[in-house]
């Protein structure tokens, strides 16, 4: 956890993890982007706005899916709470990072609520 290191956290209001859908938090028994967003926000000393972002859409995972596929896969599946998102510079933590999907389109839904700027950091990186 070396956000500091970075200097992501400069100028952050708060953290926000990515969403999964409800079914896949029943079946899977927690969140790992939400997991690691609650470390951050202890070692760093930002809140964890868990209720900031939800998946609203059930989708395929992405890992089972080619490059092409998912690009497209979480268009409009996620939504960001306007009174928790406007006027925030959010720091938004996800596991692992492949095609920036997820990231963008939680970005995209957090700007749409009023967000003023989102930063991104991931724990891993792969390609597609």
């Amino acid at each position: 956890y070396r956000i500091r290191e970075t200097g992501l956290d400069e100028g952050i209001d708060c953290i926000a993890s990515t969403p999964v859908h409800p079914a896949s938090l029943r079946s899977r028994g927690f969140n790992p982007a939400a997991a690691i967003a609650d470390r951050v926000s202890k070692e760093i000393g930002l809140p964890h706005r868990a209720a900031l972002l939800k998946k609203i859409r059930h989708t395929p995972p992405q890992a089972t899916l080619k490059r092409a596929e998912r690009l497209t896969n979480l268009k409009d599946a996620f939504a960001a709470n306007p009174a928790l998102a406007t006027g925030r510079r959010v720091l938004l933590i996800d596991d692992v990072m492949t095609t920036g999907s997820t990231l963008i389109e939680c970005a995209r839904a957090l700007r749409a609520a009023g967000a003023v700027s989102t930063v991104a950091a991931t724990v891993a990186r792969t390609e597609a």
